[in-house]
Formats: structure tokens, sequence, C-alpha cells
């Protein structure tokens, strides 16, 4: 008997030591990262646009030969500060998504997702950026080919009748007026095809909704204006900043600013559920830990402090070169809550 799990214990030590990096390739993929380092920082540092473009195609070249390295699932790449990569929950796959800045109103993302295979080879599923080639982003279901972009520095799984579903939070700059954060449920076919998008959200209808049933949920607010969006594990919810128009008209997003209240979305059968009163779902004592709001009891808006509000949007400043919000934003988005 104990020889019987001495030969287990020794073929288990096989199988674990098959499935890593041995120390040569653990040993060239540092060395890959240390040159990608230099093309990452070019591609969003570098003062013109086409600059910027060949560092980015050459970061490209250089992260597609490095995943080829056998079991480089195994290898974290945490030095590349500019490209959020991100595993999901049971390491099943990761995600790598960074941003490609042609002037302060032209953003575009780059993405690619890795798949954890038994064998260490590379099953790699790009992720091309078709934002500019659609008008309704939010009603569509869609595939790696034609992905709706955005840095993602959030992943929830959940699983509903023996399937998984992995919610994807993300963050857009858009364009020089506004900025986007997504909330995605990605899902793979029965071919291990990635699949964006589809009928998981029941969504309240108002003035900023245009649909109670998208295929994916989009927070578009004025540029600067510091909304959160994130899940929240001690609630189970993602969590994320009420919006109002500083200039009452909700239909253009660039004039929406935070007024201190927070929605959510609670996974319920099978779908994230709109809540409109996060603090009044959770808390019945009326002692939710949120800031001064910009609205009163009734709903009528505070107007100094929503001018104090705008105001201190205003006086936030963009950048004067263009940079990557993987870094920053993402450390606040991971931060908040």
């Amino acid at each position: 008997m104990r020889g019987f799990l001495l030969g287990l214990l020794f073929i288990f030590s096989l199988s674990v030591s098959a499935q890593s990096l041995s120390k040569s390739n653990f040993n060239q993929l540092k060395k890959m990262e240390d040159s990608m380092k230099i093309y990452g920082r070019k591609m969003i540092m570098e003062k013109t646009a086409s600059q910027r473009f060949i560092a980015d195609s050459v970061f490209i070249r250089m992260l597609v030969r490095s995943l080829k390295t056998p079991y480089s699932f195994n290898y974290p790449f945490d030095s590349l500060q500019t490209v959020s990569n991100i595993y999901a929950p049971d390491s099943t796959f990761r995600i790598f998504s960074w941003q490609f800045t042609r002037d302060d109103d032209y953003y575009r993302q780059r993405g690619a997702i890795q798949m954890k295979t038994a064998d260490g080879s590379l099953k790699l599923f790009p992720l091309l950026d078709m934002s500019d080639f659609t008008k309704a982003p939010q009603d569509s279901i869609r595939t790696g080919q034609n992905w709706i972009g955005a840095i993602y520095y959030g992943i929830v799984m959940k699983t509903f009748n023996n399937k998984k579903y992995y919610t994807l939070l993300g963050f857009d700059d858009n364009n020089m007026r506004s900025t986007k954060k997504w909330i995605e449920v990605l899902t793979f076919n029965e071919n291990g095809k990635p699949v964006f998008g589809g009928p998981y959200f029941t969504v309240l209808k108002d003035s900023l909704n245009a649909s109670t049933t998208p295929a994916r949920y989009c927070m578009e607010y004025k540029k600067q204006g510091n909304a959160r969006m994130n899940y929240d594990k001690d609630m189970d919810m993602i969590v994320y900043d009420h919006l109002v128009s500083e200039s009452n008209e909700p239909s253009k997003a660039y004039t929406l600013i935070p007024d201190g209240d927070y929605q959510g979305f609670k996974w319920d059968n099978g779908k994230w559920i709109q809540i409109d009163k996060i603090f009044n779902y959770k808390l019945n004592d009326g002692q939710a830990p949120v800031p001064a709001p910009l609205k009163d009891a009734t709903g009528k808006s505070n107007e100094s402090k929503l001018m104090q509000q705008s105001e201190k949007n205003r006086e936030s400043q963009r950048p004067s070169r263009p940079q990557s919000p993987s870094n920053k934003q993402r450390k606040q988005d991971e931060e908040s809550y």
C-alpha cells in the first residue's frame, strides 16, 4: 500500500513538473519581457502617432512570439505596466488588453485571450476593436473579430445551469469629451471560441438607458468625471456611481457626472439585474457610507453642489501627451470600494 501511494505521488509530481515552465524558458521569457517593456512604453509615450503605431506593431509581434514559449501561460508578465494582464478566477484563460492613442480624440484598444492548455502549447484568440463600425455597440453579440474594445481591469466568474459566465469590467478613454466603462459577459461556445455579450442584463428604463435588455452595459460620463465601477465581494454586486447631467441634458453623455448615489448589478438566475438604489437595497438603517449627494431625498438637484462638482471636474487637466489608463486608472478602479 505504501509503495502504491509513493508511486501515485511520483506520477503526480511528474505531472505538475510537466505543466510548469522550465527554468530556461522562464529566463528566456524574462529577457523577452525586458525588451517588450521598452516598446510598451514607446507605444504610449512616443510624441507622434506614427511612432506610437510602429511601437504598438512591434510590441504585438513580440508578445505573440513570447507566448509561443511552452507553458508561457504560467509566466506573469507583471512588469508590463502599460498592458493589462488579468487571469480568470478559475485560471482557464487570461486576457491581455491595452490602448493605442492617435490623439486626444481617438483611442482604440488591442487585446488577446490566451487559453490554458494541457501540453503548454499556445492557443490565442486576438481581439480586434471594431467600435468604429457600429452605432449600437450595446445591442449585439460579438466574437473576437468584431470586439467592442476595452482595457479590462476585473473579471467576475458566475455559474448558471452548470455553465460558466465571466463578467469583464473594462475602461475605454473613448474621446476627448467622454469616457466609457463596460460590463461585458464573456462565454465560450461549443467550439471553445470566445463570445462577447448576450441576454445577460435586465436594466431599468430611464433617460440613460436606451434598452432594458442590452447585450452589454455601458457607463459613459464626462471626461475626468472620475466615475467608479467595480465588483464588491462582500456585497456580491457590481457597484458603480449614479450619474446626473450637470446641464440637465442627460442625452449628452459628456455632461454626466457622479451625484453621490450608487447603483449596481446583482447576479440572479443567469442575469445581472440592475439595482437602482444600491444602499437602500443592501442596508435598511440609513447608515450607508456614501458621499454628500447632489440630490435631496425628493430627487431634486442641489444646484450649488452640482456646480461645485462640475467646477471640480472642469479643473482637472488632461495630460499634454496621450497616456494609457491601463496603469493609473486601472489601479484606481481596482482600489474602488
